[in-house]
Order: structure tokens, then sequence, then C-alpha cells
């Protein structure tokens, strides 16, 4: 198994555990647990893949996607009341998640030929989706339209990716770094309370 199948299996994982725990204050059972976490963990990079062109789905091609979702499901399930005691847990997991599956995206589009303005847009589509898609079906507010830096910790972690591939620095490096950028943009953006200029 390389570092990039591992990390998407993760990423499934932990998108799996976020979209599961969302509804955790709702009334629901495991099926509406399991419902919202995998269209939150499969959202993504389904849309991704359609824009690309790109089939069989990832997820319709290796049932060890599937697998991870499930997994991560039953994790929430098992475990809310854990889970719920770690202090922001929901944000955790779903930072995780959203860094992986920038660069993965960006990757995919990479490889399918794209140029890296489309590559970076479609690794930033990849990850934010899925979590829009959960925010619909809890009645929340999506996550763009809210003050929070979001999005944009993505589309700097894929502007990474890019250039440190243009440089040729070695694969796995390249993924760690572009992930650990997205992960501090977005925890010392929670820290500090720090969002973009609104469009007043």
């Amino acid at each position: 198994m390389d570092l990039q199948y591992g990390l998407e299996l993760v990423g499934t994982f932990v998108l799996a555990i976020s979209g599961a725990l969302a509804i955790r204050e709702l009334e629901h059972d495991l099926f509406g647990a399991g419902f919202t976490g995998f269209i939150t963990a499969i959202g993504g990079g389904t849309l991704r893949d359609i824009l690309l062109d790109s089939y069989p789905l990832v997820w319709i091609a290796d049932v060890w996607f599937l697998y991870a979702i499930f997994a991560g499901i039953l994790a929430a399930f098992i475990f809310p009341t854990f889970l719920s005691r770690l202090r922001k847990t929901f944000f955790l997991f779903d930072t995780l998640g959203i860094a992986f599956f920038t660069v993965l995206g960006v990757e995919k589009a990479l490889s399918l030929g794209m140029r890296p303005e489309i590559a970076a847009m479609m690794g930033m589509f990849s990850a934010v989706m899925g979590g829009v898609i959960r925010d619909t079906l809890t009645n929340e507010i999506p996550i763009l339209f809210r003050k929070e830096i979001y999005a944009s910790a993505c589309l700097a972690g894929a502007i990474v990716y890019l250039v440190l591939n243009y440089y040729e620095v070695p694969r796995d490096m390249n993924l760690l770094i572009s992930i650990a950028v997205i992960i501090v943009i977005r925890l010392l953006s929670m820290k500090y309370k720090l969002s973009l200029p609104r469009l007043d």
C-alpha cells in the first residue's frame, strides 16, 4: 500500500465519521447516520470525477473505500459519547478529511492531463463539496458561506502542492507538506478566529 492509497482510505474514513457525527444532536438511527456519513465521504470526490469524466468512480472500482466508509460510520455510532467528549472532534475529523482530499484531488486532475489551475480547483472542489452536501442535509448553513477559513485553506494547500511538484520535490514529501499546510491554516484560523474580508 503506497502513501497515496493509504491517505485516500484514511481521508474517506475520517470524513465518514465527520458526516455521521454531524447528526449527533438530531433524532436519527444507524441508517440516517450512515447515509450522511456516506455522502460526506464520497460526495466531493464523486462530483469531481464526474466533472473530469473519470470512470468508474473510485468507490465503485475499489470496495475498500466502502469498507472505510462503513468503519467510519460504525465508529461514530458505537462511540458517539466518547467522540463527543473530545474537544472539537468534529472539527478535527473534518480538517483531516479535507486536507487529504485536496491534495489527492489535485493529483487526480493532474494525472488526467488537466492544467495546474484546473487541478487546484478540482482539489478544492473534491475536498469541500462533501461537507456542503452534509450541511445541506442537516439543515445547516453550508460551511462555505460561514466566516471561518475553509475552502481557501484547501486552495492554499493545492497551490503549495503544485509549486512543490513544479520544483520536483519528492512526491510523498509533497503530499505530507501540502496536507500539513491545510491543517495548520485551519487550526490557526480557528484559534485566532481569522477570516477573509467580507464583501460589504
